[in-house]
């Protein structure tokens, strides 16, 4: 009888301790503005990662031989540089073995040094700012297009098929505002568009009127807008009060939104838009459309611009972890660099410095409201 107790005991701590083997748990942290302004953009992005995660767990996944379990870590940076940083810094305290994020390029640049210091991988599908890969730290990868290719590609369009001459530029400031509204003055300029304005504002103002005035007395073909849809749609809006309906607007992906029709305000210059996103449009990228149905099954509504970005994110972070045999970040990011992984997106391999080899970028317009690919 006690032999008998012994082995019944010694089957349920087998039986424990398989459970817990099976329930190794691995933790993979999520960065972008869930409050604020940009809430819709974050929410959006968190919505990707979450799907690939519960997918997986679904599948089941082994990782050296081992069943895991895999488990988000939501953050909330606000589009805040500082507390971008600060939730790096927790994502690495909390033992995060890679990070899919973050969305702005204001945060992700600082947070990129944090996770560097603690040796743990993130990929962005969001931030596009070229200075973000400049430093060459392993663990900064990104899997979209950067701002070199957006904004040369907004200014070739501007200049070679609308035969545009005169432009002024309008930036909010921050990281990608203000970068990405560099490189289109620059090949502006040299492809023979004259910059005649130049204005500034910030990622939270709502009141544009005395910059669009300003830029009204200089009679621009084109206005470029660097900077996000919350202040592009008022924008829009105060252009058409100001009789601007005839003017172009140009600006990159933080304004080339599903949401921008929204915050017009039903504003009729919403058709003089010409936006620019890396990556293809989701009609062209490999299952694009099959992945969009199910996204809107589960999150209605809620779709914006880089959740396939976000979901290809974690399924890569993950394959990577698979081939190295280890979620331990000192292994698998060599794995990570060797990437050649079939996204939703696109096919996925990296450059030595950590960006997307061979990005694509659509350029989109507004037909009826609704955001439509040029290319």
């Amino acid at each position: 009888m006690q032999l008998k107790l012994k082995l019944t005991v010694a089957a349920a701590i087998a039986a424990i301790a398989g459970v817990s083997a099976a329930q190794e748990v691995v933790r993979i942290g999520h960065v972008a503005p869930i409050s604020g302004p940009q809430a819709h953009y974050g929410k959006d992005n968190e919505n990707g990662a979450r799907m690939a995660i519960e997918e997986l767990n679904a599948q089941g996944v082994v990782i050296g031989g081992k069943k895991v379990k895999l488990e988000m870590l939501a953050e909330d940076d606000a589009a805040d540089p500082k507390q971008g940083a600060a939730v790096a810094q927790k994502l690495c305290d909390s033992k995060a073995v890679g990070v899919v994020g973050h969305l702005n390029s204001g945060t992700t640049i600082p947070a990129s040094k944090v996770y560097n210091d603690c040796g743990i991988p993130h990929v962005t599908g969001a931030a596009t700012n070229p200075n973000l890969t400049k430093p060459g730290y392993k663990t900064t990868f990104r899997i979209i297009a950067n701002d070199n290719a957006l904004g040369a590609g907004l200014a070739a369009y501007a200049s070679e098929t609308l035969k545009l001459k005169t432009v002024a530029v309008v930036d909010d400031r921050t990281a990608y505002g203000q970068g990405l509204a560099n490189v289109f003055k620059r090949v502006a300029a040299e492809k023979g568009i004259k910059v005649v304005d130049e204005q500034f504002t910030t990622d939270k103002a709502t009141d544009f009127m005395a910059i669009l005035t300003a830029i009204k007395a200089k009679n621009p073909d084109a206005i470029f807008y660097g900077g996000m849809d919350p202040q592009a749609g008022p924008m829009l809006r105060q252009m058409e009060q100001l009789g601007m309906g005839n003017v172009k607007y140009f600006g990159g992906d933080g304004l080339c939104t599903t949401e921008i029709a929204k915050l017009t305000g039903g504003a009729k210059t919403l058709s003089n838009v010409v936006c620019a996103e890396g990556g293809a449009s989701l009609a062209k990228m490999p299952s694009g459309m099959t992945w969009k149905a199910k996204y809107d099954a589960k999150y209605p509504g809620q779709y914006q611009i880089y959740s396939p970005y976000t979901y290809d994110a974690t399924m890569l972070l993950v394959d990577a972890m698979k081939r190295a045999g280890s979620w331990d970040p000192k292994v698998y990011i060599p794995e990570l660099l060797k990437s050649n992984y079939k996204g939703v997106t696109s096919s996925i391999a990296f450059e030595p410095n950590g960006e997307i080899k061979n990005p694509a970028i659509t350029l989109y317009v507004y037909k009826d409201g609704k955001k439509t690919p040029l290319n």
